[in-house]
């Protein structure tokens, strides 16, 4: 056999965030932290997707504050820019030129069926552009550009991964074998963190009273968790039923996720307790978990010559990788090189 050795590629991970609003716990619990805990395991590519963000109206000095607080938050959350690929998605021009091809290759009548399109026409009825309807295009485009394997999606976006699935394959069965055909993965514990005030809806960065933001203060945290919804019985008993007991399971499932221990672990701890004395140790859990999350990207956001390193860096090396991808597309197509 000789001394030759075959070098295995990692898996490649790519996700993002858009920066159209704070970040909140459901964030960190549902998608950050798994990114984290990628790390060494996967070759990772974790995107601040502002081009996603204005297929609704933003204020422009807003979405580039908030653009730049979310690669702090990241970085303090534990995505080591030595570990992983941290970049702004407008600046790699690939993710828009990838677009364009692949809107060529998808059907009019596939992205009238996404239900997010329906659900955000009936919440922005009088700015319904051509870009909300095509953004699962973009989204294609932003994972088939990194060849990725693998997408750490919430449940709500699982439809567009399946579309970029249907899209790749259509394409390569035109042009050969030209896009990695990528897999959803749905972490199974912390993926839906729901409202405080409405445990039937996930937490959401619109409903800011049932949403706990990281860079959120202590008093406001525990001020939050005193007000949450628990539930209408009498039994007054911590337990995790989630048909019965919406509010309280919500509130157990954040619990475990902030203190690291499981149900069984947190029932047997408030037995007989009741939730006066279960509310407040939710709140000092997620305090625990977020305080350091608060300080780290407030010192961050104070060096802006290293945060701008980070992007540039960042951008340089997925452009690297795109650049790669959009030219085997563009030959394939039947475009000249320039």
């Amino acid at each position: 056999m000789g001394n030759e050795t075959t070098e295995i590629r990692k898996k490649r991970i790519f996700s993002g965030i858009q920066p159209s609003g704070e970040l909140t716990l459901g964030s960190y619990l549902g998608a950050i932290k798994n990114w984290r805990e990628m790390l060494e395991e996967y070759d990772c590519l974790y995107c601040i997707v502002d081009m996603h963000a204005i297929t609704v109206r933003q204020d422009p000095a807003l979405l580039r504050r908030r653009a730049l607080t979310q690669l702090a938050q990241y970085i303090a959350c534990g995505l080591d820019p030595e570990k992983c690929i941290l970049f702004i998605q407008s600046h790699v021009h690939q993710h828009a030129e990838l677009a364009w091809v692949l809107g060529c290759y998808t059907q009019f009548g596939e992205l009238g069926r996404m239900t997010q399109f329906k659900q955000k026409s009936q919440q922005h009825a009088d700015n319904i552009t051509a870009g909300l309807f095509t953004y699962p295009v973009l989204m294609a485009a932003d994972i088939l550009l990194y060849q990725a394997d693998a997408v750490p999606v919430g449940a709500d976006q699982k439809q567009h991964v399946e579309l970029c699935r249907d899209i790749a394959e259509r394409f390569n069965g035109v042009y050969g074998d030209v896009f990695t055909l990528p897999e959803p993965f749905i972490p199974k514990m912390g993926a839906r963190v729901m409202s405080l005030g409405d445990p039937s809806s996930k937490m959401s960065k619109s409903d800011p009273d049932g949403c706990v933001f990281l860079l959120d203060k202590p008093e406001d945290i525990r001020r939050k968790f005193r007000r949450a919804v628990t539930d209408c019985d009498t039994e007054n008993c911590v337990r995790f039923d989630p048909e019965n007991k919406p509010g309280v399971s919500n509130l157990l499932t954040v619990y475990c996720a902030a203190a690291g221990k499981t149900l069984a672990e947190a029932e047997a701890e408030f037995a007989g307790q009741g939730y006066g004395a279960f509310k407040p140790a939710v709140a000092d859990a997620v305090i625990a978990m977020t305080d350091p999350i608060r300080a780290e990207t407030e010192r961050l956001l104070r060096d802006k010559a290293y945060l701008q390193q980070v992007y540039a860096q960042g951008a340089e090396k997925a452009a690297a990788l795109a650049r790669r991808t959009l030219r085997k597309v563009y030959k394939k197509v039947g475009f000249i090189e320039g």
